[in-house]
Formats: structure tokens, C-alpha cells, sequence
């Protein structure tokens, strides 16, 4: 169960809008010894890109100039370009919240990368494939990974205290005060910005836009990527009264189904026949749900039987629960006459429980096969290429930041389930040239593609600015190697404005 607990932490969202920042930062905080640095070259869509790499904490103060927190970073610079403060520059960071920046470190953007096995299957133990990264960003963008409070390296100190950084808005609010911190030291408030986050870091994303980009004395960016997001997180708590997860499941259930063969008349080709399944969850089930008790017994026998073709549970099952078929349970459910389970970080993966009575997985097999390689590979490369050489531990992922978080909303902002994607938004309405990339994974069943697609859909958004696409993974679609390399191609045409 803990290790249940920890993968979950990966791929949890919660949104807010932020109030104002409450730390100040007096000149020469960081001591150039404390950081450690290296330079290196990678080969990159057949180009050779020489780089230098920052490693260290960057110290904040409050307003009395005490310290209280050490953010920990690892930054690349292409050294290679004339003029390199033109150059963008991209802030990434992961989700949980609880998680370091570990999985897109060295899964995405950096020059390094673990390989793990592309057809969901488990990598074993070390000694683990850990190469060069021919798809890394670092040709088209200068890299900065963040590691939140309680994360890697990052921690309380001095005055400072957990619980004065474990929360939606006081974890913005840090973050920003790190990335003014960062720019202003390395002179690039000319440099056109970009924010980075997976899973609850697309949530984070938008918190540091209102943070950042909201109010005088702003940071304005160029765009954002989100890597399977969730901004709106009603459209996936299972609570009682909310119906909204089991509309927006419902394509997610049906391409894993689909993957798995285990419908009961399963198409040849996977986009349209999830095509076929949005417009059921949208026009018939959400209306379903809607009428509850007063559904006819005709229109009630003909949602159970769609059900039926769309997940491939059994007509016996979904009647049992009453249309509304709950993520957790659908994992275990699905392949249960196999003995298996499936994935939820990535529903591709399957798993093998001693217990197969079980309502929900134990855990997640999409989630223990490749922890494991994640955590080998950043110890090393901190260690050999960062030259970073400190035996406290980093932290990969903290059950204790996810336990002590603080999901409230400023006063005037509390509502039912936290929505950020207004906020998108109205950083559109201010800023011209700010665009949105956001990445789905079709196995995705953590933060499922149709809920995205709604969130990105309403509030006034400019679709025209927002960049919406797909691929055959998961959460983690970098992990699969296709999807690696179409994701890193997408990436570069949206830096370059396409």
C-alpha cells in the first residue's frame, strides 16, 4: 500500500489562483562554491550541442532577510550560440504534489536519459540503459529543473518550516520568488520564458502564471507545455454527488479496453472508435447520469449495453454499479478473469496480485516498473556528470509533502473542486504571445485526455493558441519510445511558434 500511495503522488492535481508573495531575497544569497558545475555535449537531431550545467541550492529569505528555505536546481546552458541570453528558457518541474523533477529530467528534456522498455514491460534491476538523449530540448531552449520544497535536494531551513511551503499557494509562491531569483542572476528577463509541468505540475503551472504574471512588476511568458494535465479536478475526484469522472473516464476506459482486446467487438483502428466514445460519454451517459432515477428502463438497458461495448465489463457488473464505473475499480476489473491488472499511470501495463478477489490493484504496475530505473539514473548522473557530491538523500518522491499538503484557496476562491484553467485563460486576455502546449497520453489513466479536452474547451479559452496532442502512452509518454520522439518534434515546433 505504500508504494500505492507513493505512485499516486505522480499524477494528483489541484489548482487555485494565488495571492500575493511574502518573501523577499536580499542581494548575494548563493555563493558560487556552493554550486557545482560540468560541461558536456550531446548529439541532437544529428546536430553536436555543447552545453554547461549548474547544480546547487538557491537560498530564500523572508522579509527579514532570515533564510528559510533551499531550493535545489539543475540548470543547461547552450554554450554553443553568440548571443545566449536571446536564448529561451524553460522551467520544468514535476507533479504530486510530493515529486521531484526527476521524470522529465531524465525521461524529456535533458541531455541525459534512462531508457526503460518502450512495450510496457517491467526493466528489472540495474545495471539500467542510461545514454545520451538524441531527443533532448536542450538545442532550442536553455533547461532549469525545480525541485519543490520537501523534493530532491530542496528543504526547509533556518526560520523556515514545512508547512510553510507544503501547500498550492505557498509552493507558487516560493517557486516564483526561486525563478525571479534565477533570472535576475543569470540576466534573462529578455528571454523569451516558458513554464513546464507534468500532472499536478500543470496545475503548478498555472499557479506561478498568477503568481508571476498577474499584477505590476510581472513576468510575462511565451507559453507553457503541460505533460498530461488536470486543471480542473472535479472532472476526476470521485466524490459522492460528482458524476463528472465517470463521463471523463469513459474514452480513457475505452483505449485501454481496446488495447487489452478485451472488448467484446473491438474495431481496428483505436481514434475513431474513441471518437465514438466521447461523443457517447458527452451526448448520452452525461445525460444518463443526469437523470438518475428517472432514466426509463429502455434508455437505462441501452447506457448499460454501450457501456458494455465501450469498456468490455460485463453488463452484470456495470448494472451493479449503478452507470458509474469508478477508476480504481476498473483497473482491477478488466482483466480480472486473466488474473491481471492494469496500470493507472499507464494503462498499458499489466500486473500480477496474489489476491484476486480485490476491488482495486494493490498497486500500480505501471508505476513500480520504472521507479526503480528512475531513481538509479538520477543518483548516478548527479554523482558522474553534475559533479553534485552530497550523501543526503534525493528525495524522488515524498509520501510525507503529499500527506502535510494544504489544498486551500484564498478567501473569495473556495469552491467545490479547485479549477484553475480560467486562469489560462485570462493569462491569454493579457498576453498576446502567450500559447498553451498540452500532451495526452490515450493510456493516460491518471489525468484522462477527455477531461483536458473540457477544460481547455470553456472559460473563454483561445483555441487558436492552444496546442492539443496525442499519443499512444501514458502518463509517461516519453517512456515509450514513438511517443518520445513525436513528442520532442511537437515541443520544437511549438518553440518555434507553429
Amino acid at each position: 500500500m505504500l508504494r500505492q500511495l507513493r505512485l499516486f503522488f505522480i499524477a494528483v492535481a489541484s489548482v487555485m489562483l494565488l495571492c500575493g508573495g511574502a518573501f523577499s531575497v536580499s542581494a548575494n544569497t548563493i555563493k558560487s562554491s556552493e554550486w557545482a558545475t560540468s560541461e558536456g555535449q550531446v548529439r541532437i537531431q544529428g546536430d553536436r550541442v555543447r552545453y554547461r550545467t549548474e547544480a546547487g541550492d538557491t537560498i530564500i529569505r523572508n522579509d527579514d532577510g532570515n533564510p528559510i528555505a533551499s531550493i535545489f536546481s539543475t540548470a543547461y546552458f547552450r554554450t554553443d550560440v553568440r548571443d545566449g541570453h536571446q536564448r529561451p528558457i524553460t522551467f520544468v518541474f514535476n507533479g504530486g504534489p510530493g515529486s521531484s523533477s526527476v521524470w522529465l529530467h531524465l525521461g524529456l528534456y535533458g541531455p541525459k536519459k534512462i531508457v526503460v522498455p518502450s512495450d510496457a514491460e517491467n526493466p528489472g534491476a540495474a545495471p539500467y540503459d542510461f545514454r545520451d538523449n538524441p531527443h533532448s530540448l536542450l538545442d532550442v531552449s536553455d533547461l532549469v529543473f525545480i525541485d519543490p520544497v520537501g523534493t530532491g535536494f530542496s528543504r526547509a531551513i533556518g526560520d523556515g518550516k514545512n508547512s510553510d511551503f507544503w501547500g498550492v499557494q505557498k509552493d507558487a509562491r516560493v517557486l516564483a520568488e526561486f525563478i525571479r531569483m534565477f533570472v535576475t542572476k543569470h540576466n534573462r528577463w529578455n528571454s523569451p520564458k516558458y513554464l513546464s509541468g507534468e500532472s499536478y505540475g500543470t496545475a503548478r503551472v498555472g499557479a506561478l502564471l498568477a503568481e508571476l504574471q498577474q499584477g505590476w512588476g510581472s513576468m510575462t511568458f511565451n507559453g507553457v507545455h503541460l505533460i498530461s494535465s488536470i486543471v480542473d479536478f472535479q472532472t476526476t475526484r470521485v466524490t459522492p454527488g460528482n458524476d463528472m469522472p465517470f463521463i471523463m473516464y469513459l474514452p480513457t476506459y475505452a483505449a485501454t479496453a481496446w488495447y487489452h482486446d478485451a472488448l467484446p467487438d473491438r474495431p481496428d483502428a483505436l481514434e475513431p472508435f474513441l471518437d465514438e466514445a466521447r461523443a457517447f460519454a458527452m451526448n448520452e451517459l452525461s445525460v444518463a447520469l443526469l437523470k438518475g432515477s428517472r432514466i426509463s428502463d429502455e434508455e437505462h438497458a441501452h447506457i448499460v449495453e454501450r457501456l458494455h461495448y465501450f469498456t468490455g465489463l460485463s453488463k452484470d457488473y456495470i448494472e451493479q454499479t449503478r452507470l458509474r464505473i469508478v477508476p480504481h475499480r476498473f483497473f482491477r476489473e478488466l482483466l480480472r478473469d486473466r488474473g491481471q491488472v492494469v496500470g493507472r499511470l499507464d494503462s498499458r501495463f499489466i500486473g500480477i496480485e496474489s489476491d484476486d478477489a480485490g476491488e482495486t490493484p494493490i498497486a500500480d504496475p505501471s508505476g513500480y516498473g520504472i521507479d526503480g530505473a528512475y531513481t538509479a539514473a538520477i543518483n548516478f548522473h548527479l554523482k558522474n556528470n553534475l559533479n553534485v557530491d552530497r550523501m543526503d538523500e534525493y528525495r524522488i518522491l515524498s509520501g510525507q509533502v503529499f500527506a502535510g499538503w494544504d489544498w486551500s484557496l484564498p478567501r473569495g476562491q473556495q469552491q467545490g473542486f479547485q479549477n484553475l484553467a480560467p486562469h489560462f485563460a485570462i493569462t491569454q486576455q493579457r498576453n498576446k504571445d502567450f500559447r498553451i502546449f498540452i500532451a495526452n497520453g490515450y493510456y493516460d489513466a491518471a489525468t484522462p485526455f477527455f477531461a483536458t479536452e473540457h477544460s481547455f474547451s470553456n472559460y473563454g479559452m483561445d483555441t487558436d493558441r492552444v496546442v492539443m496532442k496525442y499519443y499512444e502512452s501514458g502518463h509517461m509518454m516519453y517512456i515509450h519510445h514513438p511517443s518520445l520522439e513525436q513528442l520532442a518534434k511537437d515541443l520544437r515546433a511549438f518553440y518555434r511558434g507553429e
